[in-house]
């Protein structure tokens, strides 16, 4: 029972950092709406990938986020053209 509810609890976080990522993944025109935008998404799949795998979901999410407000703040509007 125990293993049962902790693959429900994984499906239901996995649905929620996808539901995240599909609604962060077109904002950002600016450096700071880009590194926001990023910081959400990679904390999203941070969190994901670490409920997946077993790891720590706030550890995953803070590492994530780092990660996607660098990439957000490094990218150029040009860069990424999501029309």
């Amino acid at each position: 029972m125990h293993i049962q509810v902790l693959n429900s609890t994984r499906i239901l976080t996995l649905g929620a950092v996808v539901a995240l990522t599909i609604g962060l993944a077109g904002c950002g025109t600016s450096t700071g709406e880009r590194a926001t935008s990023g910081a959400g998404v990679g904390a999203a799949v941070g969190a994901g990938a670490a409920a997946i795998t077993g790891g720590s979901v706030v550890q995953g999410a803070v590492i994530g986020g780092g990660v996607g407000a660098a990439t957000g703040a490094a990218t150029d509007e040009d860069d990424i053209n999501l029309e």
